[in-house]
């Protein structure tokens, strides 16, 4: 499977930029804007590694299976939680136990503390239509 994951690396990456730019800039254009370019690099150590980690997994037909379906299921999550793991050079099964949602609101709660005066933070506002 690994040349078909390969194959699909430069998609994953662009993929992975969007959504870090969509999460980090919480829909401001300008912040967005600035974000790009570091988005992109961040994008680029996770794409080889989600790939990386799907190869060595033995997860390849259930994370393919899961992607096709349009989730994100338990093959899927082991291998991002791991990626995730080893990107903040933690052991690599050190967030096994943690749901991908939980992961998510920390670290937005970290990069974005909660607004002054009830505003919504970035992470819990609805996407952009």
């Amino acid at each position: 499977m690994r040349p078909l994951l390969l194959m699909m690396r430069p998609q994953l990456e662009q993929h992975l930029g969007r959504l870090c730019v969509q999460a980090a800039s919480g829909g401001q254009p300008t912040l967005a804007e600035s974000l790009q370019k570091p988005c992109q690099q961040l994008a680029a150590p996770a794409s080889a590694c989600l790939v990386n980690e799907i190869d060595s997994s033995g997860r390849s037909i259930g994370v393919i299976s899961e992607l096709l379906s349009g989730r994100v299921g338990d093959d899927s999550e082991a291998v991002i939680k791991r990626c995730v793991a080893r990107l903040l050079n933690l052991p690599p099964d050190s967030l096994r136990d943690v749901s991908l949602k939980d992961l998510q609101r920390r670290f937005l709660q970290h990069r974005f503390p909660p607004p002054q005066g009830g505003e919504t933070p970035p992470g819990d506002r609805p996407p952009p239509s």
